[in-house]
């Protein structure tokens, strides 16, 4: 008993309130109340029987807010990867430099960016510390209580997507990985108030481009190709996108961010290979177009069907394009080339040690041929805050945050 009352001591002493401050892949802990598990074993032998109980009242109660911020979890691609792939055997990665030269500790992270992605400035505005990725061996314990990123780089909405990148970890895994991680809570912190985490999270989903860089147009008369019309694919992809924002809601979601996909064509690797004149490709921009409408109507009848708002639409297309058409609006001076990379665009081949690197990152849109650089990134979590309902339907993370104070 003596020696239970130790770790509890100790748990309760190491549950922090995160909502006014956040780090990068580190924690921040109130000093222990005890130097040592000797003596605190010594102080939990003293305890009186009530305030033994009231100590296991308080964990019970303190367990699933030990974070004052809401819980974050992360599912899909590269655009939001915080680095399950370092523990991969896969040529999707971001672990070595240029990538995070911008960083805090200026240390590739397996982030494909400059410095930070979108989930971690979603985390800044929740007043949390970014999320560890779900396989990164720290996240146990009172870490589990922030959130995971189960993105993977290289996937998509279809298994057979970015197949060349051998080992991802593919979208039905990443759910697999969600409900290990929900009983890994439940050990931690009881049944109801592991289902109450999980259903008062934030969660945001980035599916879709890879169905088409890396699966539909990865070659000329790709298997996916020959097997559809491009209009067939898309209803086909969607209707499969349903199926795996059913199963996030009965694994328990119910504040779920989904964003359509960016201006796949205007990207520097689809320009170096695909554009004469700069134009953003026409056969990818054609896709786009016939995938993200089709998307928001998914997703609002999937709300339909539930008969909450649990699905909110991020209109990430416009997102990126209104700084595509107008970089001078947003500070940026180059919109087409990538900061890191090397021919065309910059466009050809991965961001390496060897490749060219630009000196201002705030003024490139592109950090590499596919991905945005943080400043980039900032515009859009942005919108997703505050954007009106042209970006975010039917309402942005602010009000979603708002309303959901309200009705705690």
């Amino acid at each position: 008993m003596h020696a239970k009352m130790a770790i509890i001591a100790s748990r309760l002493a190491s549950i922090k309130h995160t909502a006014h401050g956040h780090g990068w892949l580190t924690t921040h802990q109130s000093p222990p109340l005890y130097s040592d598990e000797t003596s605190a074993m010594d102080a939990a032998a003293l305890m009186p029987p009530l305030v033994v109980s009231l100590l296991l009242c308080l964990l019970a109660a303190a367990a699933p807010a030990a974070s004052a911020a809401r819980a974050f979890f992360v599912f899909g691609d590269s655009l939001v990867d915080n680095g399950n792939n370092n523990y991969l055997l896969t040529t999707a990665r971001a672990d070595a430099p240029p990538y995070g030269i911008d960083s805090p500790t200026h240390q590739a992270t397996g982030r494909f960016s400059n410095g930070l992605n979108i989930p971690d400035i979603i985390s800044e505005h929740l007043g949390a510390e970014p999320l560890l990725p779900y396989l990164s061996p720290e996240l146990r314990g009172e870490k589990l209580l922030v959130g995971a990123n189960f993105a993977s780089a290289g996937v998509g909405i279809l298994n057979d997507t970015g197949i060349q990148f051998v080992n991802i970890i593919r979208i039905g895994d990443q759910l697999q990985y969600f409900r290990q991680y929900q009983q890994k809570l439940r050990a931690l912190i009881g049944e109801p108030q592991a289902t109450q985490l999980v259903n008062q999270a934030l969660v945001l989903i980035t599916l879709g481009g890879n169905d088409f860089v890396n699966n539909y147009y990865l070659v000329p008369m790709s298997v996916r190709s020959r097997q559809y019309a491009l209009p067939d694919y898309v209803r086909f992809i969607i209707s499969e996108y349903r199926k795996i924002l059913s199963r996030l809601y009965e694994l328990g979601a119910r504040r779920v961010i989904v964003t359509g996909t960016g201006p796949l064509g205007c990207v520097p690797a689809e320009l170096a290979m695909h554009s004469q004149n700069g134009e953003c490709a026409v056969e990818l921009t054609r896709a786009v177009n016939l995938f993200n409408p089709q998307m928001v109507d998914m997703v609002r009848g999937l709300n339909r069907d539930i008969g909450a708002d649990v699905f909110v639409t991020a209109n990430t297309y416009r997102m990126n394009f209104d700084y595509i058409a107008n970089p001078q609006d947003f500070g940026f001076t180059n919109v087409q080339v990538a900061c890191c990379g090397q021919g065309p665009y910059n466009g050809i081949g991965l961001c390496t040690p060897a490749s060219n690197v630009c000196a201002n990152r705030d003024v490139f849109a592109f950090w590499d041929a596919f991905h945005p650089t943080e400043r980039a990134n900032r515009i859009i979590v942005s919108q997703i805050m505050h954007g009106d309902t042209d970006y975010m339907h039917p309402m942005n993370l602010s009000t979603i945050l708002a309303v959901d104070r309200e009705g705690l």
